[in-house]
């Protein structure tokens, strides 16, 4: 509803946020960053996974939906061509307004055809934020494959320079690779699939399931993939190490044989 003067009432949904792409580069062959800006509150809301909604390719005039009072999604009637996707921001900049964004491109999922043929000028809504699931401890083990880079990036930027432990990165070679800055007791482990098409390679499982699991209570750990790399970490995780809900966190961040959703 809006007043007789047409002024959204507090109750009304808002519109979404939306952002405007400011550059595009190819970090690696598979992962495109997207730099995006737009006000403060729209670039760091809650947390770094970031509700993104992505419009059709070449689509100059989306019909977005509108946010309501309890966070949901208000979506117009009709046909309107945009797709609800999470993904962890890389980087959250409110001075300067920008946000940061890896899309992998291998699928042909909206979000990765959006990504690949982004130019500066495009639009992207945002539909607010969360956390990224993680828990500070004294060892940790992190699982994840290109998708989970941005927020493994995260994790290991924001631990104590105290923390102990491992994480597992699998990606299909050395020319996927980024930099990651984790603490100096944490140790950065590349497993390359090679040949073996995304989703269907068990390197993540196999590594985590060639580990100990480490001596004291505190540890966590911290897994997103492919989903079915996910489960099998998880069965693994609860059983062999008994970790309980509270010392872990495991999403799928994408499933094999679908459009990619990835939130990381």
């Amino acid at each position: 509803m809006t007043s007789p003067a047409g002024v959204p009432l507090p109750g009304d949904p808002r519109p979404v946020d939306v952002l405007t792409v400011v550059s595009v580069a190819d970090v690696t062959p598979s992962v495109r960053r997207v730099v995006l800006s737009g006000t403060a509150d729209a670039v760091t809301a809650a947390g770094p996974t970031v509700n993104l909604l992505v419009p059709r390719v070449g689509d100059a005039d989306p019909r977005w939906p509108s946010v309501a009072r309890d966070g949901r999604i208000v979506w117009p009637a009709g046909a309107h061509g945009v797709s609800l996707r999470s993904y962890t921001a890389r980087r959250q900049d409110a001075g300067r307004g920008e946000v940061e964004i890896d899309f992998v491109l291998h699928g042909d999922g909206p979000a990765a055809s959006w990504a690949g043929a982004a130019e500066p000028g495009a639009l992207l809504g945002v539909a607010g934020s969360g956390p990224l699931g993680d828990r500070p401890a004294g060892t940790v083990l992190l699982a994840g494959d290109e998708t989970a880079l941005p927020a493994i990036g995260r994790i290991l930027g924001a631990a104590d320079p105290a923390t102990r432990g491992l994480a597992l990165v699998e990606v299909a070679d050395g020319r996927e690779e980024q930099p990651l800055a984790a603490p100096a007791g944490v140790q950065v482990r590349w497993l390359h699939r090679g040949g073996t098409a995304p989703g269907e390679s068990t390197l993540l499982a196999d590594a985590v399931a060639a580990l100990d699991r480490p001596e004291g209570a505190d540890v966590f750990a911290w897994v997103a993939a492919e989903s079915a790399a996910v489960r099998a970490v998880r069965a693994d995780l609860r059983g062999r190490w008994g970790l309980s809900r509270a010392q872990h966190h495991a999403i799928g961040y994408w499933r094999r044989g679908r459009a990619m959703a990835p939130a990381g």
